[in-house]
């Protein structure tokens, strides 16, 4: 048996097809992704915009058909921070159900960050000392501490690499003044993070085994342009270290270039290229304002974390995730 699951996030909609391995994990049978910014827009009034809506409902219609092309009988389908802020979500939520037949499950920043820790910890052996992941998505940036499989604490930031390069890197290339701005507010929020929200996070980073683990895309873009990798290769990416020297040199460097030129850097996506900058700006100053020089990179990720808890889920019934038992719905146009 077959499952999907798909990310739709600010950014980025992912698919990943895959099989139980008969350990408890997957086997990857298909992979997809395309950069659809559903957030593009999204402030300040908090409306998804028509053009974003309409590329994102047809990603969703190709990857339904994909993983029905690869005899995927369940499909759990995730909505992150554009939607959990969206005035029109059950608009857009309806529209999915109605163009593509695909049930979207709008899960809270504490439900991302335990579903994004089943898919790193399946990715990346993590031992059972106290760590610390970060994923830095379009719309929000979350912060998840745990002990081994426990998680300890969790926090949504509203650090995204979409909304703060709309907010404040609109030259090309950016400005040092609007440099500036973005490393203000993410060195603002990010101590209200050791600070308030995680308030075991001083205690845990004086623990010499702390491990600092990062997802999602800029993150691994930053891995694959530290190795220069042509194509991509998530095996190479997981467990890859950044140092903050090397974050901090990558940055420098994305951020001198104009938006031609980060199209064409080797490893980067160029669908990516406009919102690296703001995404190594949050790597940046994460690991500066909570005094962690070093960073592990994960290539699994929420997507993996979706599929891994539908592989555990009841083939029948209703899934926490919302998605439909066995059987096809209707058809997408």
């Amino acid at each position: 048996m077959r499952f999907a699951a798909i990310d739709l996030g600010t950014n980025t909609v992912r698919l990943l097809v895959g099989e139980p391995d008969g350990a408890g994990g997957f086997r990857p049978v298909f992979a997809a992704q395309e950069t659809t910014r559903l957030g593009q827009g999204l402030l300040p009034d908090r409306e998804l915009k028509p053009k974003p809506i309409r590329r994102s409902l047809a990603a969703l219609q190709r990857f339904r058909r994909a993983a029905e092309s690869h005899a995927a009988t369940r499909i759990a389908v995730v909505g992150t921070s554009a939607l959990r802020e969206a005035t029109n979500r059950e608009a857009f939520l309806a529209r999915a159900r109605r163009e593509a037949g695909l049930e979207v499950r709008v899960v809270s920043g504490e439900e991302e960050a335990r579903l994004t820790l089943l898919g790193v910890r399946a990715a990346v052996p993590l031992g059972h000392g106290p760590w610390l992941l970060m994923d830095i998505g379009g719309g929000s940036t979350e912060f998840l501490l745990a002990d081994g499989a426990e998680v300890r604490a969790t926090v949504s930031t509203g650090l995204g690499v979409v909304t703060l390069t709309e907010a404040h890197l609109k030259a090309d290339p950016p400005l040092p003044g609007d440099l500036a701005a973005v490393r203000d507010v993410v060195a603002s929020r990010v101590a209200r993070v050791r600070t308030r929200d995680l308030p075991d996070l001083v205690s845990a980073a004086l623990h010499p085994g702390l491990a600092f683990v990062g997802t999602a895309g800029t993150v691994t873009s930053l891995a694959a342009i530290d190795l220069a990798l042509v194509p991509y290769d998530p095996e190479q990416v997981n467990g890859h270290r950044l140092t903050r020297d090397r974050v901090a040199t990558l940055c420098g460097e994305l951020a001198s270039l104009p938006l031609a030129r980060r199209r064409r850097i080797r490893g980067l996506e160029p669908a990516r290229a406009d919102v690296i900058v703001a995404g190594a700006l949050v790597c940046l100053g994460a690991m500066e304002g909570l005094g962690l020089p070093e960073l592990t990179v994960s290539d699994g990720g929420l997507r993996e974390g979706i599929l891994l808890d539908l592989l555990h889920r009841p083939a029948t019934g209703p899934s926490p995730l919302g998605v439909p038992g066995q059987g096809r719905g209707p058809s997408a146009p």
